[in-house]
Parts: structure tokens; sequence; C-alpha cells
């Protein structure tokens, strides 16, 4: 093991003693021998299968067979839970013929930063996260359920279900992918249209024809956001089935993996002889695992908020230092958009995963002794790749080396030294900054501050032709408990076309970037936020602000004296509370936790 992630990892353990202790006795102690519902009244239980067939109602009667919940995303307006429509009758025919019953325990909503990005449900998306973990402990709260499928793809949703499923540690749980939709034009294509559209060179109908040819399908979007990075982490957590991740929707390889996982999940119940409860299984290297496949494939910066609130979540504290320290042993050995020209589908046609966890495996830089839900324990088994063969399913071992380098190479021949994610500090707080994207020579940055406090402002002087220079652009009252820290990726087209002009650019915020952050260098998730007098807030337009991405530093050159007597200025964005439902989550904004700690509201073991 490398030595670096030896070291982080053995201080993530000790610095969580007590509450990952605490956690586990309590999931321990709710853990018990037969089915769960054994202990209920005959009203409770009379409820509970009351819409069952007569069938179901006998297993459900008896005291031995599981139950096993259905924790669904699905709606059919998001291409990437379409999918997911048939998948409770295929999961439910599935667990009967392996001895068990099945329950669509309940749905959790499932909104899409792609339809949202830059409007006010923008606003709604990171507390979906919360939102979702909660609508997955009312599903889960009935206590009718020896185990849990858990179906989700996007953004929030994922993290949303895993904090939800580690309030029901004592559950068996697996996570059941659906799959990124295939192929449509190249990203390239799509981000230059984007830029042509931001400078008037094309107009909305061209715009929309390229957007729709590249979001054309049933399944996950293609490029490498925080959706598809949702997929890799929990593959590399042991939490899919091996090489389950970016198989394609609606093909037999996929409606079998489905199937697999159902049956899977029954093996593990406390009914039988290999109790696997989800507590256990996200452990202190499960998590470090995560942030290791986050940064070996430049996956995407929300989850350096997303990763510590489900860290907390059972009982783990990670912290942004973990990432920082793991980031410079870890090498970026995938190149997938923004990141590089291809899709995961060219990352799975690769070698994808299975090559992946090898590689990183073989040079020491990957937990292999973890609690997975593959047939054997340890990321060895994720090694493998699934095929049909004959009509049956069958798990085979992946290429001994990446079959396209240009997408997937090797710890020896990085396409970067380091994962790409750094922690940036200063005088104007603490922050994130994502590399791997970005070309060196505009990874240093000097320019004047032009300060917004709204997106649309930047945009609108954009269009007036007043950024034609070299600046920074200070977005401000972008955190979760100003506005619900939204993604600020609408910024993306015109920033890029001030980049390719010659122009020295850069984005410094409280807010957030998309998953799909891009070229031109940023420092996000800065902490203290602007709403509670984060020095972000003091910054005025004209002030020099110099970031230097490679050694970390994130610098207003204002005398510590000036800089010190200035009072932040105040919010002047409170109509962003209000419409589009904003108005119902005013508690969710003021309960907020800082980006640092999981920009989460949820009760944690601390």
């Amino acid at each position: 093991m490398h030595p670096i992630i030896e070291k982080v990892t053995q201080e993530v353990i000790e610095r969580s003693d007590k509450t990952r202790s605490a956690y586990l006795k309590y999931i321990d102690g709710i853990g018990k021998n037969g089915p769960i519902r054994s202990g209920m009244g005959c009203g409770n239980l009379a409820h509970g299968f009351a819409a069952c067939s007569p069938g179901e109602k006998a297993d459900l009667r008896g005291s031995q067979k599981a139950n096993i919940a259905i924790i669904t995303s699905y709606n059919d307006m998001l291409s990437a839970h379409q999918p997911y429509k048939d998948a409770p009758d295929l999961i439910k025919a599935a667990i009967r013929e392996a001895g068990g019953v099945a329950q669509v325990a309940g749905g959790v909503p499932a909104m899409c930063d792609g339809i949202t990005q830059g409007q006010p449900g923008m606003e709604l998306s990171l507390f979906s996260r919360d939102l979702i973990a909660m609508t997955t402990a009312i599903g889960m709260s009935h206590n009718m359920f020896d185990g849990a499928l858990y179906l989700g793809v996007c953004d929030k949703i994922v993290p949303g279900l895993l904090i939800g499923a580690l309030s029901f540690g004592h559950l068996p749980a697996v996570f059941v992918p659906a799959g990124p939709m295939p192929s449509g034009i190249t990203n390239k294509e799509k981000a230059r249209a984007r830029q042509d559209y931001a400078i008037g060179k094309i107009g909305r109908e061209e715009l929309l024809a390229a957007e729709s040819a590249s979001y054309h399908s049933p399944g996950t979007c293609t490029f490498y956001g925080t959706a598809n990075s949702n997929q890799m982490m929990m593959e590399i957590m042991g939490l899919h089935l091996p090489g389950s991740s970016f198989v394609n929707p609606y093909t037999p390889l996929r409606d079998e993996l489905t199937k697999a996982a159902a049956k899977q999940v029954l093996k593990f119940t406390a009914l039988g002889n290999d109790y696997r409860p989800i507590a256990h299984m996200v452990s202190e290297k499960a998590i470090i695992n995560a942030v290791i496949g986050l940064l070996a494939t430049g996956g995407s910066t929300n989850h350096t908020m997303h990763l510590i609130a489900i860290a907390r979540a059972s009982g783990i504290n990670l912290n942004w230092d973990d990432f920082d320290r793991l980031s410079k042993a870890v090498p970026l050995i995938a190149k997938i958009y923004p990141n590089g020209p291809a899709d995961v589908n060219h990352f799975h046609a690769a070698g994808g995963m299975g090559v992946l966890i090898a590689e990183l495996l073989k040079n020491g830089l990957l937990h292999e002794d973890i609690l997975t839900v593959a047939d054997k324990c340890g990321m060895n088994n994720y090694t493998q790749e699934p095929k049909l063969i004959d009509d049956k399913l069958v798990w085979q071992s992946v290429s001994s080396e990446s079959l396209d380098k240009a997408v997937l190479s090797t710890v020896q021949q990085p396409f970067a030294a380091g994962g790409g994610l750094h922690v940036m500090q200063g005088n104007l707080g603490r922050g994130i900054s994502k590399l791997s994207a970005v070309s060196a020579d505009h990874q240093i940055v000097e320019a004047p501050a032009v300060v917004f406090d709204d997106q649309e402002d930047f945009l609108a002087a954009f269009k007036r032709g007043e950024l034609e220079k070299d600046f920074v652009a200070v977005i401000r009252f972008q955190g979760p408990r100003s506005n619900g820290m939204p993604e600020l990726h609408k910024l993306t087209p015109p920033l890029g076309v001030l980049q390719d002009r010659g122009f020295k650019v850069a984005l410094v915020t409280d807010g957030r970037m998309s998953g799909a952050s891009g070229k031109v260098p940023s420092v996000i998730h800065l902490c203290p936020e602007c709403e509670v007098g984060g020095p972000l807030a003091k910054v005025r337009n004209g002030d020099i602000v110099a970031l230097n991405l490679q050694t970390g530093d994130c610098n207003v050159l204002v005398s510590e004296e000036e800089f010190n007597a200035r009072v932040p200025w105040p919010n002047s964005a409170k109509n962003h509370h209000y419409g589009m439902g904003r108005e119902m989550f005013g508690g969710f904004r003021l309960g907020a936790s800082s980006a640092e700690t999981g920009a989460s509201n949820l009760f944690v073991v601390d």
C-alpha cells in the first residue's frame, strides 16, 4: 500500500474512533435474527402486506423468507432514471425465484441539474440530497424489510440514497445502476456549439439541435460529471456488482445485472449465514477507496461535499485535507470529458472499472480488504467484467491492460502525476479547485476582480462586451446558507470564450460548479461562505486576486490591515428565497453546514 494512502487511512480511522464506534454500536444493537417483521403486531403486519398477492401474503406471514425493500428514483422525465420503469417487476420476479419477497417501499425525488441549470430550481438541487435521504428513511421506516435495493443514478440522488441507507445500516443493501445512454455527438462538438451560441454565432435552434444530439435517449448523460462519478464510486466502494456501472440501459446484459443484484441482496440478510450489513460495508477504507477513485478518474468536485456527508452518516470523519493529501499520491489515469474528449462509453470500452481497479490494486493505490456485494469479499473480485454467454450471466477477468490508453492509462504513464483536486487557501478562505481539465498555462492567474452577486449579472455584462479583458470573476452569496449553493455551469461557455480569445480569466465563488467543470481555472466552495461573513464578501471591484492552482494559494492582494478593516458586503439577493418552491426550504438554508463539512442539514453522529 502506498505510504501516503496508508497514513491518511490510519489517521481517518483514529480521528473517527469515537463516532464510528458509537454508530456501529447502535447499528449492531438493532440487528436481529429472523425476519424483521416478526416483531410487528398483527395489525401492523396486515397493513404491511394488504396489497400483496395471496402467495406473498402467505410468505410474509411466515418466518422463513426475507422481504426486500425497493427504493426507487424512477421518473420518466429524466433520461437517467427512466430505465428504472420496469426494474421493480424484474426485481420482484428474480427475488421470488430466489425464495424471497420484494416490495417497493418508497420513491424518492430525482431532479436534474442539467434541466435546472441557471434556473430558480437549481437552488433546490443541493438540498434535494438531504431530502432524498429523509425520504429514503421514511420508506424504510415501516420496518418490514430484511434488506434493500436502491435504484438511483444522478447527482444528489445516489448520495442521498446512501445517507438514508446508512440510517438503516443493520440491513444489507445493493445499489442498482441504470447505465449511460449510447454516445451522441462528441463532447467537443457540444462544447463548441455552446460557445458559438454564447457569442451569437449560432441561434437557439442550432444550439437545441446540438444539445438534443448529445442528450438523445434513456440513460445517464455520457460526460463524466457527478452522475457518472456516482456510479464509479459505488463500484469502487463495492456497493455495485462488479462491472455493472456503465452497461447501457435496455440491453439484455443490463436486465440480467438488475436481476442478479436482486438475488444478491438475499444472500446477505441476517436470515442466512453471510450477513453483510451496509454499515460495515461503508468503512473507512471504503470511503478512502471512493476518494481514490475520484482522483484517479478526474471526477466531480461535488463529491468533496457528498463524500464528507456520506462518511459522517456512517460515523467517519473525512475532511478536505484528506482529499488534498491523497491527490498528491494518486495519479490521474483516466481521461474522460471534461478532462478529455472521450465519454463514459469509451471509458467502459477501454476496460472501464475492471481495468481501473486492477491498475490501482497492482500499484498499492487501493484498499483490497473491504466488504463488498460480490460473492467473495475484497476488491480483487472487481477486476472482473460481466458477460452474457449462452444467455447466462458470468464474470470473466478483464484485459490485463487498457484497450485504449488515450482514455485509460497506467500509473507508470499517467495523464497527470496527481489526482487534480486541490484544497485552495489564503486570505479568501478555503476552497476546492479541479486542475485535471485546466492546462498548465492557465493554472496561475493574477488579475483584477470583477464582482457579481448573481450569475445573471455576469452573463449580462458579458453580452454588453464589458468583460473583454483579464479578470477574476468573483460570484458572491452562492453558498448553502445564502441561496442553496446552485451550480454556476452557465458561466462556463462565456468564460471559455474569453479564455480562447487570449484573456487570463478565472472564477472564484462560494458556490458550486458543475460536475463537468472544465478548462477555466476556478476556486469553488469557498468557506466561510459570504452569507456568514466570509472574506469573499469583502472583495471589491478592481482588487487584484492571485490564484495559483499548483500551490493551492488563493489570495486577494490587499494589505492585511485594510482587508481586516473592511465590512463584508451585505447580501442583496434575498429574492432568491421565494418562488419555485424555494420558500419551503428556508429551514434547510438556515441549518446548512459549511461546504467543507458536507453542506448538510442532517443529524449525524458528532
